[in-house]
């Protein structure tokens, strides 16, 4: 069945009409409108999430927003649920429209003035401590389930996002330093850098959007159990080739550090497991021949040695 098809028929229990796709990059998801607002409908991609997992992640994000954290808010259908079983078996959802631009786009350099992506940092760090911050204060539900990104979900045998020190691709002398960052991490994150608990995961460029003066934080769909700090090192890992990145950690480290302890090192580290993680997500999903192996891969032996060293 067409994704089209399929939100044709999702739209339908909230009233909506579909208005365009905007993207089919993990989930297929459609901007809609409401009889009174804009809002984006989600495909989930079969056999990632569960429904469990799925209706975690909207409880989440709607107690943040609820207490005012800028995250987009899950919107019930009709019925009152949260989610929709399709009749070819998909799952769909709503949640609120959030205005804006992505902060940037992976693999291209930021296109405002550097004070300007400095500040946008800055307030990129605040937002993940108000995020960290507010879930402290919630009482989760029993059935609250997502999945871990703890030394095991990073590190372990089975990875949840794969054995990236085997990928086919990777040239011995870079599986070797695969290898290495991976016993570097679990020793690193053994030492308890930072706290615990639930996660983004996911902070990419593509996962921010700007709206003037502000920032929201959207995508939850790879959120977890994890290291807090983990969320950091995933907002800076498409910057390490950047000329400015110790200006760019350090202002998303000053904005989060305003209320929850951090260093520019711990950070460092957690841009390394993001790097590691992304080369075993891309070894299953792409195309052999996607050049994004070998720029993922060049990527995390690069960060690997400067961190390790």
């Amino acid at each position: 069945m067409s994704i089209h098809i399929e939100a044709a028929e999702a739209v339908v229990h909230w009233n909506a009409r579909l208005v365009r796709l905007i993207t089919q990059r993990e989930n297929a998801v459609f901007e809609i409108a409401l009889p009174d607002a804009r809002a984006a409908l989600r495909l989930h991609r079969p056999g990632y999430q569960s429904e469990a997992t799925i209706r975690s992640e909207l409880w989440w994000c709607a107690a943040l927003a609820a207490a005012g954290v800028a995250v987009p808010a899950a919107l019930p259908a009709q019925d009152g649920h949260l989610l929709v079983r399709l009749r070819g078996g998909g799952i769909a959802s709503v949640i609120a429209w959030v205005e804006g631009a992505p902060l940037g786009e992976g693999g291209k350099a930021f296109d405002a003035p550097l004070p300007v992506v400095l500040d946008r940092h800055r307030k990129l760090g605040q937002l993940l401590a108000a995020v960290h911050s507010a879930t402290d204060l919630l009482a989760f539900p029993a059935d609250f389930t997502r999945p871990r990104w703890d030394i095991e979900g990073l590190l372990g045998e089975q990875p949840f996002w794969g054995r990236f020190w085997e990928h086919p691709l990777a040239t011995p002398s870079q599986a070797a330093t695969l290898r290495a960052a991976r016993v570097f991490l679990r020793n690193r994150l053994a030492q308890s850098l930072g706290d615990f608990g639930p996660i983004h995961a996911d902070v990419l460029c593509e996962n921010v959007i700007v709206n003037g003066g502000s920032l929201s934080l959207i995508d939850f769909d790879d959120s977890g159990m994890g290291f807090r700090l983990y969320d950091l090192g995933t907002a800076l890992v498409q910057s390490v080739y950047e000329p400015a990145y110790d200006q760019m950690r350090d202002a998303l480290v000053a904005g989060y550090a305003e209320t929850r302890p951090v260093t520019p090192g711990q950070v460092d580290v957690f841009t390394l497991a993001r790097a590691c993680a992304s080369v075993g997500w891309v070894a299953p999903r792409l195309a052999a021949n996607d050049p994004i192996h070998r720029s993922h891969l060049a990527r995390a032996v690069m960060w690997a040695e400067k961190t390790i060293a």
